[in-house]
């Protein structure tokens, strides 16, 4: 696993990805996978739990397995992922 941090997650979201994978019993095999969909300026963030490819970088942050698709890891540098609730709901965000 890499030692750099390119990437945030607040303490909110760090406890709902530990409570998301305990409850949904999600193997050690498995990280959050934070990339992009579409193209890079225009694309989404993509978030979920998925296991590694040879087109991926890992790295421990915050003890959680953050994998990230080497062709996405400019467009990711310096977000931080959070866990935000309101009143239409809640989930994660991700924020440059």
């Amino acid at each position: 696993m890499a030692n750099a941090q390119p990437i945030r997650i607040s303490e909110t979201a760090k406890r709902e990805i530990i409570d998301t994978l305990t409850a949904n019993k999600i193997p050690d095999s498995y990280g959050l996978r934070v990339g992009m969909k579409g193209g890079g300026c225009v694309g989404q963030f993509l978030l979920g739990f998925d296991t590694p490819t040879e087109h991926d970088q890992v790295y421990d942050i915050d003890a959680i397995k953050v994998i990230i698709d080497k062709r996405h890891l400019m467009y990711v540098i310096g977000t931080e992922v959070d866990f935000e609730e309101t009143d239409n709901g809640a989930g994660f965000t991700v924020v440059k």
